[in-house]
């Protein structure tokens, strides 16, 4: 409670309170009565409870070995009729081990999960991408590395119960799936290419070194006998009978 307001008795014209009781106007003949007209309305609140979806007792299966670093394991994976995963049974190596027991019981929570109506999407994204031992190179030829025994195992159901657009918007692919050049559905052209020492090599666009200096030998031929310029000083090219100068322009008399 906030605060107690006192009021004096109509000091308001919309009053919360009132200490008399108004007179019910008299109903009009053939009307019906007030207690008739007033509605009683009542707010049913409507829990939705869980309700577990058990398997059949005879139902199908995939089972598949794994090995993540040195930790090996065997993953049985239960179905419903459909096709959608409902229980998961995870052995590990070194049977009776802290790890062991500690898988065991994470199957048995993942298994109630499933069965209560939990997406198996939502298993894969809170547990893709967790990092502790073991972790590293896999055995798997699809997933390749794993930063955890939990980062791997929803790695591999998000390949197996997963659509290959729920696997891209959480970023999951595949070994082929990453190495493919092109795009999605876009298969590649194969060309036939002739072998590079039947192509004809490009042309130099720079001078080899034996190029250059047989250049700069035979232009210091020519100016050898060339008179220098008397405006700039530099040796004159001949032109024709006459000489010029590359650098002024000046001839020794040529027009």
């Amino acid at each position: 409670m906030k605060a107690v307001a006192l009021y004096r008795d109509n000091c308001k014209v919309a009053q919360p309170l009132a200490t008399t009781r108004k007179e019910a106007a008299p109903a009009a003949p053939g009307a019906a009565s007030a207690t008739t007209m007033v509605e009683k309305v009542i707010e049913r609140v409507v829990s939705h409870e869980p309700i577990r979806q058990k398997l059949p007792r005879r139902r199908m299966s995939r089972t598949f070995d794994f090995r993540v670093a040195d930790c090996k394991g065997f993953v049985t994976v239960a179905e419903y009729e459909d096709g959608r995963p409902g229980e998961l049974f995870i052995r590990v190596s070194k049977q009776g081990s802290t790890l062991a027991g500690i898988m065991d019981a994470f199957a048995i929570s993942v298994s109630y999960g499933l069965q209560y109506g939990v997406p198996l999407r939502a298993f894969v994204e809170a547990f893709t991408g967790m990092r502790f031992e073991p972790a590293g190179i896999t055995d798997d030829s699809e997933i390749r590395i794993a930063t955890s025994l939990m980062d791997y195992l929803f790695r591999r159901l998000a390949v197996e119960y997963l659509s290959y657009d729920e696997r891209a918007e959480l970023g999951i692919f595949t070994t082929g799936e990453r190495t493919q050049q092109t795009l999605p559905g876009v298969e590649e052209v194969a060309v036939e290419t002739r072998q590079g020492n039947d192509i004809a090599a490009d042309p130099p666009s720079v001078p080899s070194v034996a190029e250059f200096e047989a250049a700069l030998v035979a232009s210091q031929v020519r100016s050898s006998d060339s008179p220098m310029c008397m405006q700039c000083g530099v040796h004159m090219q001949r032109a024709g009978s006459c000489f010029a100068c590359p650098s002024c322009g000046t001839t020794s008399g040529c027009s």
